[in-house]
């Protein structure tokens, strides 16, 4: 049961699309070229024929980022109206006259009836802030065709998994001078835990993550529903799917989450 109210309704999830569209505007090549070999690197190759589905686009990167590798289809959804006007925008900056479309839906409104299935679907950091993340993880495998791939991202369990959950509640209705000073503290305590490197951490956050440091502290902060899962947790779920893992990138140790909790990611495939 979902400790967020509706799952269907956006106003019961924290604004992601206003932080994804706020993002957007500073999306440079460099940035395209990273999330298009961040997706190769996961797909395990290019995507050349496939037909593609991006759970929660956000700014639309990782959509334009499989069109780039040569999806014949690339199929964009989000709950979040900003975040679906932010990818249309990119792509019909980037890739207009391609194969895509993107429109506002929930994971738990798709039907393989009613969409189709796919040769990869894809969600990356998206599925734990549904408000029920097996749910989500079940919905989304039930698309994946036969020989295709579900690729996605998690949140790892840490020990303070119950602060965070109960920080961002409170940040997601919290007024925007609350959040700032929440941000500002944050940061100033990161500031002080990577001490000399900081600088040179930020500057190279956006070429390994679809957005920069800055927006992803207001993400994570405010990132309601939360959910978090150990990676043998997660092999055991899928595998009540009928799926098997191909490939995983999970963190050698466990954090301990004083910061947060990073994200594991995950290919699985169904025969």
């Amino acid at each position: 049961m979902s400790e967020s109210g509706d799952l269907l309704d956006q106003r019961s999830h924290f604004a992601f699309g206003k932080n994804w569209a706020s993002y957007a505007r500073l999306v440079t090549d460099a940035q395209v070229e990273e999330a298009t070999a961040s997706l190769r690197k996961l797909a395990g190759g290019d995507l050349e024929g496939k037909r593609f589905l991006d759970i929660g686009c956000g700014s639309g990167l990782h959509a334009l980022a499989a069109l780039r590798l040569g999806a014949r289809e690339v199929v964009a959804l989000d709950i979040d109206s900003d975040s679906v006007a932010t990818t249309r925008e990119l792509l019909q900056t980037h890739a207009s006259g391609q194969p895509w479309s993107a429109m506002e839906a929930s994971v738990f409104q798709l039907q393989p009836g009613s969409i189709g299935l796919f040769d990869v679907v894809y969600s990356w950091g998206v599925l734990h802030h549904t408000g029920d993340m097996f749910g989500a993880l079940r919905a989304a495998a039930a698309l994946v065709a036969l020989d295709g791939q579900f690729i996605f991202a998690l949140y790892r369990r840490t020990r303070l998994c119950w602060f965070w959950k109960l920080e961002k509640r409170w940040y997601a209705g919290a007024g925007e001078a609350a959040q700032a000073r929440a941000r500002s503290a944050y940061i100033g305590l990161f500031r002080l835990a990577k001490g000399g490197s900081f600088s040179s951490y930020v500057a190279d956050y956006g070429q390994k993550r679809g957005m920069d440091f800055y927006h992803d502290v207001h993400d994570w902060l405010g990132g309601w529903p939360y959910e978090s899962i150990s990676p043998a947790e997660t092999d055991r779920f899928m595998q009540q799917l009928g799926m098997r893992q191909i490939r995983a990138f999970v963190h050698p140790v466990r954090t301990n989450g004083l910061f947060g909790s990073g994200c594991d990611e995950y290919v699985y495939g169904k025969d």
